[in-house]
């Protein structure tokens, strides 16, 4: 089964942006922020997830899924720019969900991920739309 890493480095209020690294692959990623996995307002606590490629009816597309989430439950890997902590007034365009990109930077003065998109096609395209394993760690 193939290992993905994805290393948190930077938290804030904003959202958690990080690198995902498989192979010779890096991305970006993006979060919301560390809200005590509190559902529809956090991130994933650190740890080792299994990602199975499954029909998402929300979404209407194959994409993967992060399994060993409970109590939460749909956590995938899609698109996404804003990923801030909305009861502060930041826009996020998550509900818990981890966002892929080619690079970071600014939408109306807050943090994001940009071209994720494409980012989320490269990497469905190199995992090969099979199962691996996620660690989740911080940098």
């Amino acid at each position: 089964m193939n290992y993905v890493l994805l290393r948190r480095e930077d938290h804030g209020d904003q959202g958690t942006f990080g690198r995902l690294t498989v192979g010779s692959l890096v991305l970006f990623t993006g979060e919301l922020p560390w809200r005590d996995n509190r559902p529809n307002l956090s991130c994933l606590p650190v740890g080792v997830y299994n990602a199975e490629w499954t029909y998402s009816p929300a979404f209407k597309r194959w994409m993967y899924l992060l399994l060993g989430t409970s109590p939460r439950a749909g956590i995938r890997a899609h698109s996404a720019n804003l990923m801030g902590d909305k009861l502060l007034g930041y826009r996020a365009q998550l509900n818990g969900c981890i966002a892929l990109g080619e690079r970071l930077g600014w939408i109306d003065r807050q943090k994001a991920l940009l071209l994720s998109a494409p980012a989320v096609r490269r990497f469905e395209a190199h995992m090969s739309y099979v199962s691996f394993k996620l660690e989740i760690a911080h940098g």
